[in-house]
């Protein structure tokens, strides 16, 4: 059964789990969809993931204390806003001649910029809200950018996504596409270090997507743990796990 995380409590009653799915406009009400969370939790219903988890995913300063936690990160700078001065400033300090520019509370690549030296932001330019910068990785064009699926905290299967002709973004929306891909153990292992040093331990269900550095090791670009696209096509067991999970809850 499916129900619109803005109906009516009453319409939740009788429901001992939900398990969240499509909700894409919580980055534009953050705070009335966490609201909605919590009064499912205390009504007793077991909320996949927990209300906290959304809380601290939500926004994607997350990354840094999964930094703290020794995960292997892209280099990023938060910022309460950006300009065009502000982009030059990052390139600078990346040492690079190209940033992307995403906003801390978002999903799907939307609002989201790719600013090079030889197009920059027009004068005036601002991104409006609080954002992260960060240097632009060739890696994600030419290699593509590798996701993890986990249940439970157990690997499920991995994807390859790969960003369409003439573009850099791996949605969808923007003509990416996806891939089998049997990760190679060190990247797997990367991987499933980024799961360890989550400051949960009871996620149903966790994505972890990566990119790979200059260096050639993987680094998180998210951990995804709101309401990810799980790529079922690529994982033809999931539907028997996340079952299996969502029945060890009850």
């Amino acid at each position: 059964m499916e129900i619109d995380w803005r109906a009516p409590l009453v319409e939740f009653e009788g429901i001992a789990l939900t398990l969240l799915g499509t909700a894409w406009d919580y980055q534009d009400h953050p705070e009335e969809f966490l609201e909605k969370l919590e009064a499912l939790a205390r009504r007793g219903i077991d909320v996949c993931n927990p209300p906290e988890v959304v809380r601290w995913n939500a926004d994607k300063r997350y990354l840094e204390e999964l930094e703290e936690r020794r995960a292997t990160t892209v280099p990023t700078l938060w910022r309460d806003d950006i300009d065009r001065a502000g982009v030059l400033a990052a390139m600078a300090q990346f040492e690079t001649d190209r940033v992307v520019v995403k906003r801390q509370v978002g999903a799907g690549g939307l609002g989201q910029h790719s600013f090079t030296r030889e197009a920059l932001p027009d004068e005036g330019w601002s991104m409006g809200r609080p954002c992260l910068i960060q240097p632009f990785l060739q890696s994600v064009v030419e290699e593509g950018e590798y996701t993890f699926v986990f249940i439970d905290g157990s690997f499920s299967h991995g994807v390859l996504k790969r960003a369409g002709e003439g573009d850099y973004r791996i949605q969808s929306l923007y003509g990416g596409y996806e891939c089998d891909y049997a990760p190679e153990p060190r990247d797997l292992a990367k991987a499933r270090a980024v799961i360890a040093s989550l400051p949960f331990d009871d996620l149903l269900y966790s994505r972890i997507d990566m990119a790979r550095l200059p260096t050639g090791e993987l680094a998180v670009m998210e951990a995804e743990a709101i309401e990810p696209y799980l790529y079922p096509e690529q994982g033809p067991g999931l539907g028997d796990k996340l079952a299996r999970a969502i029945v060890a809850r009850l």
